[in-house]
């Protein structure tokens, strides 16, 4: 789900001379009341930076008393959906993925949440939560492309999936295809 520009730079190297910064993101598995398995996405409140408006896990840029990136990803998803990080198990961590707009070295976690509290945003960065059937995602007709102009290019085709009617691209288009491949192989 990597637009050929994305994978041409990773295999270039440019990201290391970069000094990226790190962030952690939580891709959160729940059921929903008639326990059906849903995964949490967030959308990004519109403010003046490269990723206003944007389809994301909850999670956020590493702070200094953080001390791992993995606590940075359950800090960042309590802050922003409510949930508490004694509340998720922490599956395992996912591959990393570079955001060129922003410089972000991103490391995504799989967790499951009961659910035992409402999800409460923080609507200062959280427009709205968008609850993702898991059957949705693995679905293929919800896989789709589109042409877009990023911070980064101009007119270049991504591949994205159509979720609850939005266009997901991008690392999180990347990070959910990489849980889709992680489910075909225990399924």
């Amino acid at each position: 789900m990597a637009p050929e520009i994305r994978i041409r730079e990773l295999e270039l190297g440019t990201v290391i001379r970069k000094n990226p910064k790190k962030a952690g993101v939580m891709a959160l598995f729940y059921p929903d009341a008639m326990h059906h398995t849903q995964v949490l996405l967030i959308l990004r409140r519109s403010y003046a930076g490269v990723h206003s408006n944007q389809v994301a896990f909850p999670g956020g840029k590493e702070e200094k008393g953080d001390p791992s990136i993995l606590a940075t990803a359950l800090r960042e998803t309590h802050e922003e959906v409510g949930v508490k990080p004694e509340h998720v198990e922490v599956i395992r961590g996912m591959s990393e993925v570079y955001i060129p707009p922003s410089n972000f070295w991103v490391q995504p976690y799989v967790g499951l949440y009961k659910k035992e509290e409402p999800f409460i945003l923080q609507k200062e960065e959280v427009a709205q939560l968008i609850e993702v059937p898991l059957r949705e995602l693995m679905d293929d007709s919800y896989l789709t492309s589109q042409t877009l102009s990023t911070s980064y290019a101009k007119n270049i085709e991504v591949p994205a999936f159509e979720l609850k009617g939005f266009t997901v691209w991008g690392a999180t288009a990347m990070m959910l295809n990489e849980i889709r491949e992680l489910i075909k192989q225990v399924v």
